[in-house]
This record gives C-alpha cells, sequence and structure tokens, in this order.
C-alpha cells in the first residue's frame, strides 16, 4: 500500500461527511458558512474518525469490507448518538437519509477504487 494511501482514504471519508452536511444545509437555507457547517458536521467527522481508530481502517484504507462498512456504520451511529447528547435532533427521516447518502459516498468511492485497482492488475 502506499504511504499517502491511509491518509488520502481519511480524507476522502471526512470529505464526504462535509459534502452531505453543505448539500443538506443548502438544501434546508440554514447557511453554508464555514461555521454553520462545522457546527452541523463535527459529530459525524468525530465519528468517522472513531470509526478509523475502531477498524484500524488505516491498514487497509480502501477496502469495502470490513474496512468501509465498519467506518460508515461507526460514523452514522456515532454521528447521531453525539447529535442526541448535546441535544439535536434524530428525526427517522434524518437518520435514514444520512446513512443512505454516506452509504453511498463513503462506501462508493472505495467501490470505485477497487474497480480501478482491478483495472490496473488486468491491464499489467
Amino acid at each position: 500500500m502506499r504511504s499517502y494511501a491511509a491518509p488520502l482514504a481519511l480524507v476522502a471519508d471526512l470529505v464526504c461527511v462535509l459534502v452531505f452536511v453543505v448539500i443538506g444545509k443548502t438544501d434546508h437555507g440554514t447557511g453554508t458558512a464555514v461555521g454553520a457547517v462545522l457546527s452541523t458536521a463535527w459529530p459525524f467527522l468525530a465519528a468517522a474518525l472513531l470509526g478509523w481508530a475502531a477498524s484500524r481502517a488505516w491498514r487497509a484504507p480502501a477496502a469495502l469490507w470490513p474496512t468501509g462498512v465498519f467506518v460508515w456504520a461507526i460514523t452514522v451511529v456515532g454521528g447521531m448518538l453525539l447529535r442526541r447528547f448535546v441535544g439535536e435532533g434524530t428525526p427517522l427521516s434524518f437518520v435514514i437519509v444520512t446513512s443512505l447518502f454516506l452509504a453511498a459516498a463513503m462506501l462508493g468511492w472505495r467501490v470505485v477504487a477497487l474497480l480501478v485497482t482491478r483495472r490496473r492488475q488486468r491491464a499489467a
């Protein structure tokens, strides 16, 4: 594994969370200033970091299973728990949308990486 793969994969996961928040804040018209985005994103960013630590994602950062699934699940569950802890809402519709978007994004980039890697291996 290249030495820069793990940091890039971590950044990719964090960017997925930030994109989700920016889209949501834009859609709801609640402002996309840096402070507003970080105020909403921090529980999920913290949970993503926890997911990385718990799964030791740096060992196989682009692996769909188990790395991607564990990081995604911990990001969603941990983010929701942190939101509840600080008094923010977690309506079912928000949980569903968050889960689906982050699954598509966090698992999706890993699927693309897997396909690119396989294609390169076949070409070599």
